[in-house]
């Protein structure tokens, strides 16, 4: 598995916290893309721009995807633009795999909130996988996860333990990162979750300015 199939798996699960947010979602995946790249060396930091290294043997076809977008030619791409790139919709990418590969399964109720139809997923070794780096408190993935919103218990506390109170969960250690350029990425991932949301605010408040204006006709 990758932290990318991890993190959205950690973004269905109900118990991993709040509803996720797909832009801010796409977002967090497609840095955590970048440090798994970074991690078999396909990809270095310089300051922060994304340059592509020799070519790796990666398993995973949205990896491999992701490694064949590389900007290839100098100054070369900073994190910054990658998320924004490679991030569009990168949730339902990811979700549409999951669901070719067979680990997702049709439900008759509401239990993610990607997109139309219900879905959740099976039980599966990836999962297990997932579920144990989440409760682990894995530091990338926990910072991933926090940038993307999903606070709350690892999976399964909140079902195992009866006495945490549904409205006063618990959010995972701040993580220590050590290595500067996953470091690099997870800052640029926060920045972007950030600049995300002040558009969406800012929109928000031009909507009701404009809603006013008719009001007052």
């Amino acid at each position: 598995m990758t932290t990318p199939r991890d993190l959205l798996i950690v973004a269905m699960d109900g118990e991993s916290g709040r509803p996720a947010d797909r832009g801010s979602l796409s977002l967090a995946l497609a840095g955590a893309e970048v440090i798994d790249l970074l991690g078999v060396r396909a990809v270095e930091l310089d300051g922060d721009r994304i340059v592509p290294g020799g070519g790796s043997s990666l398993e995973d076809p949205l990896l491999r995807e992701a490694e064949s977008a590389l900007t290839h030619q100098k100054p070369y791409e900073s994190v910054e633009d990658w998320l924004w790139r490679r991030g569009r919709d990168l949730s339902s990418a990811y979700l549409a795999a999951f669901e070719t590969e067979g680990g997702l399964t049709r439900q008759r109720r509401r239990l993610v909130s990607f997109r139309a139809g219900d879905v959740a997923l099976v039980d599966s070794p990836a999962r297990r996988g997932a579920v144990d780096r989440w409760e682990s408190h894995e530091p990338v993935l926990v910072a991933l996860a926090t940038a993307a919103g999903l606070y709350g218990e690892p999976f399964g506390e909140a079902a195992e333990d009866s006495t945490n109170t549904p409205d006063a969960p618990d959010t995972p250690d701040a993580p220590d990162i050590t290595d500067d350029a996953v470091a690099t990425v997870l800052a640029a991932v926060n920045d972007a979750v950030m600049e995300l949301e002040a558009v969406r605010q800012r929109r928000s408040i031009e909507d009701a300015a404009f809603d006013n204006i008719w009001r007052g006709f």
